[in-house]
């Protein structure tokens, strides 16, 4: 692979409204947060900084990122000032491929180095990914103090790393504070991740019950792999329809399928349909407005992502998770089992478990009162619904 011969520190998409003045820079409190490459490394930056802006509508906010990648997109949409620098991620082997990332984290280091000069930000926010290595790594170079955010029970490879320098952490759960590399941390405190204040705030009502021709008189099962979908959970949900339609008086069925799946998913319920007509569901690619399907949702199947545990117990929802088991650090299957072992969860390992034993989960959570009400008791003391003004009210305590 050729790579440039220079780095380019004037990449395109620094629009003339994101140079701050230098009055501003004098007189506001400036704050830079890093993180992306995903919505899970992404969303909760930007619930940082709707937070800070809430707490002082003064507070400058600059996003620095990957140029081209997710975050460059989103940040703008959300209203905040967006700097690109070149990322890349180091293959998890020795390969030729180190050579090239080698150069693109180099020049994202030089890149993260000049924006530290020009800003001269009172405290740089990681949220991890390998997005915000350079970034922090400049701060820490500058001698400006930084912060970090882990959204996992287990703690990511950019996260661990900088730690040990970092003057604050906030972690998602109470399982990552055991990890070693924070031991020289400065301030340590489980806040639970950032999430959005309507996840929380939309209100159970009938109205959204007509909207997707649902029934407040039945428990309604939640099916979402994420905002593309999981193809092995729209399996496992299609393949136990025929033994759930019994419940059909009971049960009703919401299912964000992705939009790769959306044809074939539709398919398998109207054949269902043609046999139970009273069978209620909602088959949609994807929910824009997901905290309307969360108000009426009684128990979730689901991944188990940083940010889905934190939305679901936000809201108190009793959840089967089914944990991608092939991401690095296996880290939704330790975020399930942290949920789980405190009674929120049931945990079904991809590949281990059977539709009868989903059918039997789904079926003892909903129709046992006892056992859905311990679960929803214990959903709602895990979550965390003011993180992100908790972390914001701690950074502005720092700047």
């Amino acid at each position: 692979m050729s790579t440039s011969k220079h780095c380019d520190t004037n990449l395109s998409g620094i629009n003339s409204h994101d140079v701050v003045s230098s009055q501003q820079i004098e007189t506001h409190r400036k704050v830079v947060i890093a993180g992306g490459g995903t919505g899970g490394h992404i969303y909760p930056a930007i619930g940082i900084a709707q937070a800070l802006q809430r707490l002082d509508a003064t507070v400058d906010i600059i996003f620095i990122g990957g140029a081209g990648r997710l975050e460059s997109t989103l940040v703008p949409q959300h209203g905040f000032q967006f700097r690109p620098i070149s990322v890349a991620g180091f293959p998890r082997r020795l390969t030729l491929q180190w050579f090239p990332v080698i150069w693109k984290v180099f020049c994202g280091l030089t890149q993260s180095l000049r924006y530290m000069n020009e800003l001269k930000p009172d405290v740089v926010i990681g949220t991890g990914g390998y997005v915000s290595g350079p970034v922090l790594l400049a701060a820490l170079l500058r001698k400006i103090p930084v912060a970090i955010q882990e959204q996992n029970a287990s703690v990511g490879l950019t996260n661990s790393i900088l730690a040990r320098w970092a003057k604050a952490a906030y972690l998602a759960m109470e399982s990552a504070r055991k990890n070693n590399s924070f031991r020289h941390t400065g301030h340590i405190e489980v806040t639970g991740n950032p999430i959005r204040p309507a996840i929380t705030a939309f209100p159970r009502c009938e109205e959204t019950y007509r909207k997707f021709g649902l029934s407040p008189d039945r428990k309604t099962i939640f099916v979402m792999g994420g905002s593309q979908g999981a193809q092995a959970i729209n399996t496992a949900v299609t393949d136990a329809l025929p033994s759930l339609v019994e419940l059909a008086d009971q049960i009703q069925i919401v299912h964000q399928t992705g939009a790769a799946d959306v044809a074939s998913v539709e398919t398998e319920y109207e054949a269902v349909l043609a046999l139970h007509k009273d069978f209620l569901h909602c088959v949609r690619p994807f929910f824009d407005t997901v905290e309307e399907i969360y108000s009426i949702t009684d128990v979730m199947v689901c991944r188990a992502g940083g940010m889905t545990v934190a939305e679901v117990t936000a809201c108190g929802i009793p959840a089967i998770f089914i944990p991608l088991p092939s991401q690095t650090g296996n880290d939704q299957v330790r975020n399930a089992y942290s949920i789980a072992e405190e009674g929120a969860a049931v945990v079904l390992e991809q590949g281990g478990f059977t539709v009868e034993m989903l059918v039997e989960s789904l079926t003892h959570i909903l129709l046992d009162q006892d056992t859905y009400e311990q679960m929803v008791s214990a959903s709602r003391a895990l979550g965390k619904p003011n993180a992100s003004d908790n972390i914001a009210k701690s950074i502005l305590s720092y700047v």
